[in-house]
C-alpha cells in the first residue's frame, strides 16, 4: 500500500498537472461607444429589439450596477485597459489629434495593458475598431500588446481613415460598412487561432456620430438611424457567436459586452439623469455583461458595484496572471461572484467621478456627492453642465434616489463631511485641477518640453510665444505639411 505522505503528494502533482494543462479561456471584449444603460432590450430599450445581446444575458451574468471611470472617450478606454483610475494613468484629457494641448499626448507605453498581460500567457491579440489612446507612432496599439489592429482609430470627426495595421485602406471609411467589416474581421480572426487562445478587443465605434447603418438594416428599428445601427451591431454579435460556436470554442470563450460612457441623449440612459460628458449616473452608469459557458452555467442579474478597472484584474485572474506589483490597481477580479461569493471590495470604498482634472463626485455605500466647482475647473465638453458653478455640496442617496432629483445635504451634514474628506484626500493622490497628485502617473508626450495640460482653454496661460515656437519646431518635424497650427503647408 502506497503511504498516505507519498499519495498526498501524488495527488497534490497529479492536481497541478491538470490544472497547468487546463487551455485557459479565450477573450472577447466587445465596448461600444456612446451606447447608455437603456439602450439594448435586456437593459429597458422599447424600441430597439437586441435578440443576441439579450441572449449573452439571460445565459451569464447581467450587472445592474456598473461605472464606467470616465464619461468621455480616452480617459474610459484607459481604465477599462490598465486596470486604474485614469487621473492614475496621467490619461485624463480627451485625445484629438487637432487640439494643440493634445495632440502629443497618448497613454504611456510604461502602462501595461491588459492586452500586453494577454502576451505573457502566449495569447494571439487583436484590437478591432477604435484605440483613440494617442496618434503618434510611439502610442500605437501594435506597441501596447497587440499582435494586429484593424479599423478607425478615432472618432470619425477626428479622422475617417481606417488602417488595417498601419496600412491605411479607406481615406474615407465606408460608414454604413462599418459593422459590415468590423464584423468579418472578427470572425476572420476567431477562425485563424485553431487551438491558440486569444483576446480581441472589439471596440466599435458605434453608436457615435456619425453613423450610418447597412441597407438591410436601414429603418429596421424604431428609434431612427441611431436605432438601426444598434440592431446591426447585435446583428454582427449574433454572427461572432456563432463562429465561436462553429469553431467549437464558444463554450470557453469570455464574452464581456459594455460601453465606454453614457449616450448623447438622457432618453437612452433611463431611468438615470444625464448623459455622456458629466457626473450623473448617466453619463457613467452603462450596461455591462458577462457571459462564459464553461463556468456560468444559469443566468443571473447582479446588482453588485462593479466598475472599468476590474476588467483587468478580472481578466488577469482568468488567464492565470498575476498582477504586475510595480504598480497600483484601482479594480478587483469580479471572478468571485461566478461561484455566489463576494467581491473583495469593501461595501464603503470610495469610487471617484472625475471629469478631466476636476473631482466633481464621490461616491460611499449609498451617498454620492456632488463636489462644488467653478467653471475655470471644467473642461470644454462638460460647460454646459448643469452644476457647471456649483456653490455648495449636493448629496444624494443613490439607493432610495437612482435618478438623483432630491439634494438630502442639509438633513444628512455629517454625510457630507465625511466625504469631503474622502475627497481631500483623494485629490492629494490623484489629482485635481492644475494640481498633479502623488498618485498620478506620467503623461505619455513625444514632446519633453510641452506642458501636460488637461484643459486646452489653460494652454496660453502656460505656453508663451517662445515655447509655442519650440513647440511647433518639433510638431513640423513629425508632421511637415502643417505649417501653422490647422493650416495645411501646400508647398
Amino acid at each position: 500500500m502506497m503511504p498516505a505522505w507519498l499519495v498526498t503528494a501524488y495527488l497534490a502533482v497529479a492536481t497541478s498537472i491538470t490544472f497547468a494543462s487546463e487551455r485557459p479561456p479565450n477573450v472577447i471584449f466587445y465596448l461600444t461607444d456612446d451606447l447608455g444603460y437603456s439602450d439594448v432590450s435586456c437593459y429597458g430599450a422599447k424600441k430597439v429589439k437586441t435578440p443576441h445581446i439579450d441572449r449573452l444575458a439571460s445565459e451569464g451574468l447581467k450587472f445592474t450596477h456598473f461605472h464606467t471611470a470616465a464619461s468621455i472617450c480616452s480617459p474610459s478606454r484607459a481604465a477599462f485597459l490598465t486596470g486604474a483610475y485614469p487621473q492614475r494613468t496621467g490619461l485624463y484629457m480627451g485625445i484629438n489629434p487637432h487640439r494643440k494641448a493634445h495632440w502629443f499626448l497618448g497613454l504611456n507605453p510604461d502602462e501595461i495593458t491588459i492586452a500586453e498581460q494577454f502576451k505573457t500567457k502566449g495569447y494571439s491579440t487583436c484590437l478591432i475598431g477604435k484605440w483613440h489612446l494617442g496618434t503618434e507612432p510611439e502610442f500605437s496599439m501594435l506597441k501596447q500588446g497587440f499582435d494586429s489592429s484593424y479599423g478607425m482609430n478615432l472618432n470619425a470627426g477626428h479622422s475617417m481613415k481606417f488602417f488595417d495595421g498601419e496600412k491605411v485602406i479607406y481615406e474615407k471609411t465606408p460608414l454604413n460598412r462599418l459593422t459590415e467589416l468590423y464584423t468579418e474581421r472578427a470572425i476572420k480572426f476567431v477562425k485563424e487561432q485553431g487551438d491558440n487562445p486569444f483576446f480581441l478587443y472589439f471596440a466599435h465605434n458605434y453608436p457615435h456620430v456619425p453613423f450610418k447603418s447597412g441597407e438591410k438594416f436601414r429603418g429596421s428599428s424604431r428609434d431612427g438611424r441611431r436605432g438601426d445601427v444598434i440592431q446591426e451591431m447585435d446583428w454582427g454579435i449574433g454572427e461572432l457567436m456563432k463562429a465561436l460556436e462553429e469553431a467549437g470554442v464558444a463554450d470557453d470563450t469570455i464574452v464581456i459586452f459594455s460601453s465606454d460612457n453614457g449616450p448623447n441623449k438622457n432618453e437612452h440612459a433611463a431611468p438615470y439623469r444625464g448623459t455622456k460628458y458629466v457626473t450623473f449616473e448617466g453619463g457613467h452608469k452603462v450596461p455591462f455583461i458577462f457571459h462564459w459557458p464553461a463556468k456560468i452555467k444559469e443566468g443571473r442579474v447582479l446588482d453588485v458595484p462593479i466598475n472599468a478597472m476590474d476588467l483587468f484584474p478580472t481578466l488577469s485572474e482568468a488567464m492565470g496572471a498575476s498582477l504586475p506589483e510595480d504598480r497600483v490597481y484601482d479594480g478587483i477580479s469580479i471572478l468571485p461572484v461566478l461561484d455566489g461569493k463576494e467581491l473583495s471590495r469593501k461595501k464603503d470604498e470610495p469610487f471617484y467621478y472625475y471629469n478631466n482634472e476636476n473631482l466633481q463626485a464621490v461616491r460611499v455605500g449609498d451617498w454620492k456627492l456632488h463636489l462644488p466647482r467653478t467653471p475655470a475647473q471644467l473642461p470644454h465638453w462638460n460647460m454646459k453642465s448643469e452644476f457647471k458653478n456649483l456653490k455648495h455640496p449636493v448629496l444624494y442617496n443613490l439607493t432610495s434616489d437612482p435618478s438623483e432629483k432630491n439634494d438630502v445635504a442639509q438633513e444628512n451634514p455629517e454625510v457630507v463631511e465625511m466625504i469631503l474628506g474622502v475627497a481631500k484626500e483623494a485629490r492629494a493622490e490623484l489629482g485635481e485641477y492644475l494640481q498633479r497628485g502623488s498618485g498620478q502617473r506620467a503623461t505619455g508626450s513625444v514632446i519633453a518640453i510641452a506642458p501636460v495640460i488637461g484643459n486646452e482653454k489653460d494652454w496660453d496661460q502656460f505656453v508663451d510665444e517662445s515655447l509655442n515656437k519650440e513647440i511647433n519646431k518639433e510638431r513640423l518635424k513629425r508632421h511637415p505639411n502643417q505649417n501653422k497650427w490647422g493650416e495645411k503647408n501646400n508647398k
